[in-house]
């Protein structure tokens, strides 16, 4: 992981001098390109913990999915790609990884995906989906990752699911807790070099 205060990537506006970067790599057994640069998360390689959760996740076959907190797009990108009958959403606050978001779903040729500028869920007002995705700002301190849990229920579908990746050591222990207490499920779907990543269901009424 890119040794980054959160100040750098978790702001609208990076004061960084823009360097640009370009990774390739195979996910999901599919290739994927993407330009990246300096002011957002982990610009030099795609970091272990969306790794992790990118190769676990769960995805529904229809719908809509949300990358929340999407950086340059690896998450959102790759599920567009593997369900293709989804709608997905990108968003963030960094408005640097919001232009990378959109110059990556073109080089990647992404028809089913769209980025929208939010804090959080600020500007997804009304709007409901079927699973929500994140590797949550832990270095933005708890007190916002226990936000952005708790607002997600509302966000979801009855039966809709939020997936999330942590390490127990750094923080993961207590947001899986919290992902207890807010949706009164978390199971752990995958452990892999110190991550776990977490799923928690919405109940039906």
């Amino acid at each position: 992981m890119e040794n980054l205060s959160f100040e750098h990537y978790f702001v609208e506006k990076p004061r960084s001098k823009l360097k640009l970067y370009k990774l390739e790599c195979v996910l999901r057994n599919k290739k994927f390109t993407f330009l990246t640069s300096s002011g957002v998360f982990s610009p030099r390689r795609i970091d272990k913990g969306t790794r992790i959760l990118v190769e676990n996740m769960i995805l529904p076959t229809s719908g809509k999915i949300l990358d929340l907190g999407c950086g340059y797009g690896v998450i959102g990108i790759v599920a567009a790609k593997l369900c293709r009958n989804c709608e997905v959403y990108l968003t963030d606050v960094n408005e640097r990884a919001l232009w990378l978001a959109r110059r990556n779903i073109k080089i990647n040729k992404v028809k089913n995906a769209k980025v929208i500028k939010s804090d959080g869920f600020s500007s997804l007002k009304g709007m409901k989906f079927d699973c929500i995705i994140t590797n949550p700002p832990i270095s933005a301190g708890l007190k916002l990752c226990y936000r952005l849990i708790e607002e997600s229920k509302d966000f979801l579908r009855p039966s809709g699911i939020l997936e999330v990746v942590a390490r127990p050591k750094k923080g993961g222990k207590r947001l899986m807790e919290k992902m207890l207490e807010v949706f009164g499920n978390c199971t752990t779907i995958a452990k892999k070099s110190g991550y776990r990543v977490y799923l928690s269901k919405k109940r039906k009424k």
